[in-house]
Formats: C-alpha cells, structure tokens, sequence
C-alpha cells in the first residue's frame, strides 16, 4: 500500500502543497497586472478628463468674452433702439397733434351754415353777456339779441324757429328793464354845478331890483298926455309923480327888512370865506356824484346827492328860482339813479344747444 501512495504523488512530478502555492501565485500575478491595467487605464481616463476640463474652461472663458461683447453691442443696440423709440413717440405724438388739427379744420370746413350761424350767435351773445356784467347796462344784450333775431330771420328755416321765439322773448325781457341813461344823468350834474355859483345864501341877501310897475308906467303916460292935453291939470300929475315916488322909496325901505323863516340858524352866520367853501364842498358833492354815476357805483352817488339835497336845503334861499331847478335835477338823478338787474338770455341758449345737438 505504501509503495502506491508515493507513486501516486509523485506520478505529477511535485507535490500537491506546491502546485497549490504557485496556481495561487498565478492567480495574485494575474489580479496584480489586471489592477496595473485598471489603473493605468483609470489614469489615462483622469488625463483624458483633466485635459478636456482645461479644454472646456479654456472654451467657456472665451465664450463669456465673446458673451461680454455681445452683451455690451446688445446694451448699445438697446440705447439706439430707445433714442430712436423715444423720436418716434415724439413724431407720432406730432402726427397725433397734426391730424386733431387736420380734423378740426375740416370740421370747421365742412360745417354747414346753418351751424356756424348758431355758433356765431352764441358766441355773440356770451361776448354781450360779459359786456353786459361790466357795464351793468343792458345795452350790449339788447343790441346781440335784435341782431340774433334779424339774422335768424333772413335764413328763415324752420328749424329755427325755436331758437327764434327764444331770442324774442329774451329781447322782450331784456327791454322791459329800465336803462339808466348815464349821458343825460351827468348833463343834468353839469348843469347843477353850473348853477350853485348862481344859488343865493340864506346869510348873504341878495339884492332886489326895482322894477317900475305897469301901473305906474300906465299912470305916467296918462298924467304926461293929461299935461299935454290941458296945462290946468299939472297939479294932478304932480300928484301921480309924487305918489309913485314915495311908493320907490317905500319898496327899497321894505327891501331892507326881511322876515324869513329859518330852520337851521347857524347858516345866517356864515361869513363871507365860509359861503365860498359852502359853495365849493357842493360842487365836489355833485362831482362825486358823477364820477360814481360814471363808475356805476349807485350806492355812492346816492349818499353824495342825499348830502348835497341837505346842503341846498340848509345854507340856501328856498324862495330862489334857481334853487328850485337845482334842487329838481338832483332829484331827477337821485330817482333815475338805481341798480339795474338784467336778466340772463337762458332761455336763448338752451334753444341754441337743443337745436346744435339735434343736429
């Protein structure tokens, strides 16, 4: 048994253990030159990688150069394209201008004449209306309204007709106000001033004139042709002479003596110097009052005319003539001198619109 088991093992030429020991030898050496392989081929991978990161950095950077100019010709670009949006607004905002003018204009001529005559009358009437509140005269409406309604009249269309019975019943108020005749009202001041130099003071008298009576006169002519007639009757014309005489010197005796009722006893007192400035301070109230009159300031003149009818009826002659025409035209101005209301053509204006709408 013995002699076969060592020629079994050795029948191979080496023992088991051995043969064992260098398949795993083999083996260490095969997976030692596969992880060689693996890592040099993992090496080259990294170079390979490594060189395509530097040649992708190196593309990348010229890519954001190239992106920075074209970033920066693209802010360029945007600028121009501003300025040039900016200019075109403008022209644009210009062709809008132009053609609202353009519009207008052929609105304006194509109107009809139908329409331009109520825009005419309109206007003309607002224009009188202003003229109207600075004056305070209802002149200017009146002259605008008849003027409206002629013109309205000689078209002769129908569809104004309305508009047409507006203006007529705006005149008819219009004219039914009284007017304050300013011209008239400063004549009759004029002439009050002119005469308050001629007025006579109640302090100062005023001389009377002696003038020979009808009856004297009849008596003087009987008594000469008495004494021509017959030379026995001198004695009678003696005595008509010496009777009108004593009648003269009776008439300028009684001259001297007035008895005159006096209200206001401080004007008998006035001196000489006071009655000039007496005079004076009425002709600046006359002139006040027409200078207020000339402004239409109706309040003032009516203080200035109520103290001067104070003045005529305190310092002067109530029994003079001119007194009483000049007390007459201050009054004449007082009563004529009042605020007038004119009436608004509302009526007018509603039928100019109604009538420019239905159109």
């Amino acid at each position: 048994m013995a002699p076969t088991a060592s020629h079994a093992s050795t029948s191979h030429g080496m023992p088991v253990p051995q043969r064992w020991f260098w398949a795993g030898v083999a083996v260490l050496v095969f997976l030692t030159l596969a992880a060689l392989g693996l890592a040099y081929a993992a090496q080259q991978r990294v170079v390979t990688l490594q060189q395509e990161l530097v040649r992708r950095q190196q593309d990348s950077q010229g890519q954001s150069a190239e992106a920075r100019l074209l970033a920066k010709q693209a802010q360029e670009i945007a600028r121009e394209a501003s300025a040039r949006l900016a200019l075109l607004e403008a022209r644009v905002s210009e062709v809008a201008i132009q053609r609202s003018q353009l519009e207008e204009l052929i609105q304006s001529l194509t109107r009809s004449r139908d329409e331009n005559v109520l825009v005419d009358i309109d206007a003309s009437i607002r224009v009188a209306l202003q003229q109207t509140a600075i004056t305070g005269s209802a002149e200017p409406l009146v002259a605008a309204l008849k003027q409206s309604e002629e013109r309205l009249a000689r078209y002769n269309q129908p569809r104004l007709e309305g508009a047409r019975r507006a203006i007529a019943r705006d005149l008819d108020r219009a004219k039914a106000v009284g007017l304050v005749d300013l011209p008239s009202l400063s004549i009759k001041l004029d002439e009050a001033v002119r005469l308050v130099d001629e007025l006579p003071l109640l302090a100062v008298a005023e001389p009377r004139k002696a003038a020979s009576s009808p009856e004297l006169a009849k008596t003087s002519a009987r008594g000469g042709s008495m004494v021509e007639a017959s030379p026995s009757g001198w004695t009678k014309a003696w005595s008509e002479t010496w009777s009108s005489a004593s009648e003269r010197v009776w008439s300028e005796v009684k001259s001297l003596v007035r008895v005159t009722r006096i209200d206001h006893p401080e004007a008998m007192l006035l001196a000489p110097e006071q009655a000039f400035f007496v005079r004076e301070n009425l002709k600046l109230r006359l002139l006040n009052a027409r200078l207020a009159l000339l402004s239409r300031q109706f309040d003032t003149a009516q203080s200035d005319l109520q103290l001067a009818h104070a003045a005529l009826e305190k310092y002067f002659d109530h029994s003079s003539r001119r007194l009483v025409l000049t007390r007459d035209l201050i009054k004449q101005v007082a009563t004529q001198a009042r605020q007038v209301t004119v009436p608004r053509p509302d009526d007018t204006l509603a039928a100019l619109a109604a009538v420019s709408a239905g159109r």
